[in-house]
């Protein structure tokens, strides 16, 4: 049977919607990524791309696309050195009665707390799953996230949700925990992952009450607790006396920005790596190492999320999206990364994710001519003018 191109994209679309729905936050999801992301798209010659039928050729230029709008994840010093530390301290909690130890990952946003605990928890469940490959009902690894203003009940059901417990109305704290633990117990949950711990303010009373039932949850559980959060630190958390219990059980991994080294260049040229496009010149990237790490301040996460966006949406302006990429040439291709490189280095000049104003980047952006490779050479602006940090304006109108 012959498949349409209108039935063959609609195909597409369903899949991307499918792998849009990755909440790390519920056992579906944390099954997602621990299978792994897909298969890199391997990127044809130009003569087979050319004798491609158009619904084929639509489906291989919208499964590079989907590669593109995916976020990287490299195993950076930081990210090996948590994932080491944790699996020490699963270790040495195997056998303990109480006073288990936990970890704290720490740090500036967009440092890589969240990709450090989660490629943790990755290692561990797929080194149970070596261990146990039968055992299918194992549940070894828990990921939940504190919600802004949350409660003790809050975060009793964010536990219900991950194990996909249902949570009635009318069902009491006391109730939820008891499942969940019931159902960690019984699964062998070994590693609970908890990120976004600086929206606990121990200051007020329903912050105090997390605190509490995130510890009585480390008592009943027989696993290991990473904690994750912005300058956990810095923040309180760990002051008085329930923040001195937390710090004397728990080991702290600091998460800072990237120096210019050896491994920034290497970051730079993974990503570089995994572009897929016809007319990229290899080392595009690569020689820009130094301007992108002076205008990012070694921001790995925010380089990658805005260079991403900058890089979709200048190809979206020069008509290249929604369809296929057969128009695409050397010189809209070179356009559409200088515009990314931009707005990579303007969203993280500043502190915070907020992305530039349109009308701060300069369009037309090069307008026939190399614009970008002469302002590579020459600083931009540590700050944009009349950036109003309050408004969060998109980079686009």
């Amino acid at each position: 049977m012959t498949i349409s191109k209108p039935a063959a994209r609609h195909t597409v679309l369903q899949e991307t919607d499918t792998e849009a729905d990755r909440q790390l936050n519920t056992l579906t999801g944390w099954r997602r990524f621990i299978d792994g992301r897909p298969t890199p798209p391997v990127l044809a010659s130009r003569s087979a791309w050319q004798q491609m039928n158009p619904a084929k050729r639509d489906l291989y230029d919208e499964s590079r696309l989907d590669h593109h709008a995916r976020m990287l994840t490299v195993a950076t010093s930081f990210v090996e050195r948590t994932a080491i530390c944790g699996r020490r301290l699963v270790l040495l909690n195997r056998h303990a009665i109480s006073a288990r130890r936990g970890l704290i990952v720490s740090g500036p946003a967009g440092t890589g707390k969240t990709i450090a605990i989660t490629q943790l928890g990755r290692s561990h469940e797929l080194l149970d799953r070596a261990r146990h490959p039968h055992a299918t009902h194992r549940i070894p690894v828990v990921y939940v996230t504190i919600p802004p203003a949350a409660t003790a009940r809050m975060i009793a059901t964010e536990f219900a949700r991950f194990l996909g417990l249902p949570v009635r109305a009318r069902s009491n704290m006391t109730d939820i925990i008891e499942a969940a633990v019931g159902v960690c117990t019984d699964t062998r949950t070994a590693l609970v992952l908890v990120d976004e711990l600086h929206n606990i303010s121990l200051t007020s009373r329903h912050g105090a009450e997390v605190a509490d039932t995130l510890k009585y949850f480390s008592e009943r559980l027989p696993a290991t607790f990473v904690y994750a959060g912005i300058d956990i630190d810095e923040s309180g958390l760990l002051s008085g006396t329930r923040g001195a219990q937390i710090a004397g059980r728990f080991t702290l991994i600091p998460s800072r920005p990237f120096p210019y080294n050896s491994e920034w260049k290497g970051l730079v040229a993974t990503m570089e790596d995994t572009l897929r496009l016809h007319e990229h010149r290899p080392g595009t990237l690569t020689d820009l190492d130094r301007f992108l790490h002076n205008h990012t301040g070694g921001m790995i996460g925010s380089l990658s999320h805005s260079f991403t966006a900058g890089l979709l949406h200048r190809l979206a302006a020069l008509g290249h999206l929604g369809g296929r990429l057969d128009r695409l040439g050397l010189e809209d291709l070179a356009d559409a990364c200088s515009f990314a490189a931009h707005v990579a280095a303007l969203t993280c000049s500043v502190p915070g994710a907020n992305p530039p104003r349109a009308e701060h980047l300069a369009p037309p952006f090069l307008s026939g001519e190399r614009r970008f490779a002469k302002s590579a050479s020459r600083p931009l602006p540590t700050s944009c003018p009349d950036h109003d940090r309050t408004a969060h304006p998109r980079a686009v109108p």
